[in-house]
Formats: structure tokens, C-alpha cells, sequence
């Protein structure tokens, strides 16, 4: 925990361990800290201590690993690194950045020459597309049947597709699944968009190339039917999933790569993971471009005081307030994140809200 007035009257003399007597989400290495720091903690000490009241709901999963996945990290009793080597995924394929250890395998992949890297990857294909996981914890193949009704929290989503409660795959499947429930607000009493043939979503966040996704990710057994043909054509539903997602991704800021955007390929949604509005001036030219296309747009970040300072920047920026008022996601990763700035647990895609 760093102390929340580090800077404003020389050094800290102290761990900060002084949490504030008001809302309890902050803490300070020294009275001086303390008090040269009021002047800008009184405009949301309120405002917090309304999020700490809030606390138990962000900490709630239905998963048989909650307490080691949320409050025994977050009290440093456990680390996501511990976490992942417990289930014997640690740094394995695309668990690789689930935890810090994955920024020092990147730097080390990236000294590779060509040719070395050619083969490392080559050989590790496999595994980089596989849950290094049995078949009984892992959607390695297709549902037996669709869903009729709209996926409302992880437990609708692990009973849908036969899934134990002590599987991991949540950890990763946050991702799609925040895909999935942006669409579900965003278009939530609209009309039209269902019947289209193709849905462009704009995924800001990364970059690469384009990227045809026509298989699910395999499990570990050799005979599982997810090895088989492609879009796991033995599947009771394969007919009705036979097109196939693509991702394009373009490198660079959204409202500099938004001359490459074809009349055809004009986006119904924009969605961007973790967004960070309030910390990064490159958001604003983007949010300004995102109002003048006139389309949705939904934001996450770690907690919810990220998406109240980033609602203020939007109303700053167009004028407007917030379409998609700030609400917790109920498909957030189920790991908190370490070393949180506050005394409230951040997770991945924690909090949701829109424009």
C-alpha cells in the first residue's frame, strides 16, 4: 500500500499504514501526510467510504477457490503467482500473464533471434492455444445445447457448459465474457441489431495482426473430440456456430487508426477492457471521436472509483453524462489484483459503464 500523500510534503518516513478515519480506503506513511494530503482526500473521502460499504459484493463468486482467489491475495497470505502453480498453470501458454512473472517471459521471448523464435514457436504452439488443462475443467468443445435465455452471472455460464466450480478457466474467459455482457447492456432495448448478418465490435486494447479464430483452444487430452476437425464439427450445435470470429487488430490510438475503418466494417459497439480513462490524455481525442460516430461505447476498470473519475472526464469531454450508468460486472476476473491502492479489492474488468 503506498501512502495516498507520497509527494505532497516530502518523502514518506514510514510503510503506510495510517488509514483514514473517514472512509478507510486510504492510507499514510505520517500525520504530515496526512494532513498536507486533505485538501484533495475531502473532495471523495464520502464517496469512498460509500465504495467500502460495497466491499463484500465485489468479493462474492461462486467458485470453490474464492476466499484463496480474493481476500487471502489481498492480504498478501496468497499470490497469483502461488495461486496459478497451485492448479499447475503458472506461466503456461495463455495463462503466461495472469500474474507479473508474465512481463519478465515476454522480455525474454523478445531477445530471441528470428530463427530461435521460429522454432520456440513452432513448438510451443500447441501449447500456447491449449487450456493445459483435463477435458473435465475446460470448454474445449461446443456446448451441448444453445442457451434460450441471456448468461446473467459466472454460475449461469459454468452450468451451461458443464463446468466444476473449482475450474480456473474463468481467470481468462473474463475476457470474451466482458464482450459478451458489453453487448447485452449496450444494446439492452434496442432493436435492429440482432438481425444483422455480422457484428463489427471495436476491441480497443491491443495490437497484431489479423487473426481467424475457427477452433476452440484444446484440452490436454489426446483423444478429446476438441483435436478433431475444426469448430468441433461433432458438436449437437456445430451447425448453428459455423461462422467464424475474426480479429483484426491495428496498432496505435484509436483515433488515429479511425481512417482505416471501411464503410462495411463501421463498428455497432466499441469496447475497451480496463480502460484507465482518467490516467491517460491520449482517452481524449478518442472519446471525442467515439461521440461524433454516435454509436456505444463500453468502458471497464479495476474498481469502481476508476469509473467515477473517468465518468467526470467524459462529462468534461462531451458535455454529457454517462448513457450506461457505473454497475458491477458480474463476469469480472475472480483474482483480485496485487498491490492495490486502496483498501478495496481491484479485479480485471471489475466495474462497467458506458456512453
Amino acid at each position: 500500500m503506498e501512502c495516498a500523500g507520497r509527494g505532497s510534503r516530502g518523502p514518506c518516513v514510514a510503510p503506510a499504514t495510517r488509514r483514514c478515519g473517514g472512509c478507510g480506503a486510504v492510507a499514510y506513511c505520517s500525520v504530515s501526510h496526512q494532513l498536507s494530503h486533505w485538501d484533495h482526500h475531502k473532495q471523495e473521502c464520502e464517496r469512498l467510504e460509500q465504495q467500502m460499504k460495497r466491499v463484500e459484493a465485489l468479493n462474492e463468486f461462486p467458485f470453490t477457490f474464492s476466499e484463496e482467489a480474493t481476500l487471502e491475495v489481498f492480504e498478501k497470505r496468497e499470490s497469483r503467482c502461488s495461486f496459478l502453480s497451485k492448479r499447475g498453470i503458472h506461466g503456461l501458454g495463455m495463462w503466461k500473464y495472469e500474474c507479473g512473472c508474465g512481463d519478465s517471459l515476454a522480455s525474454a521471448d523478445s531477445t530471441r533471434s528470428n530463427k530461435q523464435f521460429l522454432a520456440f514457436d513452432s513448438a510451443n504452439r500447441s501449447e500456447r492455444e491449449s487450456w493445459n488443462l483435463p477435458r473435465e475443467l475446460c470448454p474445449c468443445s461446443g456446448p451441448a445445447s444453445l442457451k434460450s435465455d441471456a448468461l446473467s452471472n459466472w454460475k449461469d455460464y459454468f452450468e451451461w457448459r458443464c463446468l466444476p466450480l473449482h475450474s480456473p478457466v474463468a481467470l481468462l474467459l473474463h475476457w470474451p465474457l466482458l464482450v459478451y455482457y458489453a453487448t447485452q447492456i449496450a444494446f439492452s432495448g434496442k432493436s435492429g441489431v440482432e438481425t444483422t448478418k455480422q457484428l463489427f465490435i471495436h476491441y480497443l486494447g491491443k495490437d497484431g495482426e489479423k487473426i481467424d479464430i475457427v477452433d476452440y483452444a484444446h484440452c490436454q487430452g489426446a483423444d478429446c473430440m476438441c483435436r478433431s476437425s475444426s469448430l468441433n464439427k461433432g458438436s449437437a450445435v456445430s451447425s448453428c456456430m459455423s461462422s467464424a470470429v475474426t480479429l483484426r487488430l491495428r496498432k496505435g490510438f484509436y483515433h488515429d487508426r479511425y481512417r482505416d475503418i471501411t464503410e462495411d466494417s463501421f463498428p455497432h459497439l466499441v469496447v475497451a477492457p480496463n480502460a484507465g480513462i482518467a490516467a491517460y490524455p491520449s482517452w481524449l481525442p478518442t472519446i471525442e471521436l467515439i461521440k461524433e460516430m454516435n454509436i456505444p461505447a463500453v468502458f471497464s476498470d479495476y474498481c469502481e472509483e476508476a469509473c467515477h473519475l473517468a465518468a467526470r472526464c467524459i462529462h468534461s469531454v462531451t458535455g454529457r453524462p454517462i448513457r450506461i450508468p457505473i454497475q458491477l460486472n458480474p463476469f469480472r476476473q475472480p483474482l483480485v489484483v496485487e498491490n492495490s491502492p486502496l483498501f478495496i479489492p481491484c479485479y480485471p474488468n471489475c466495474f462497467l459503464f458506458g456512453i
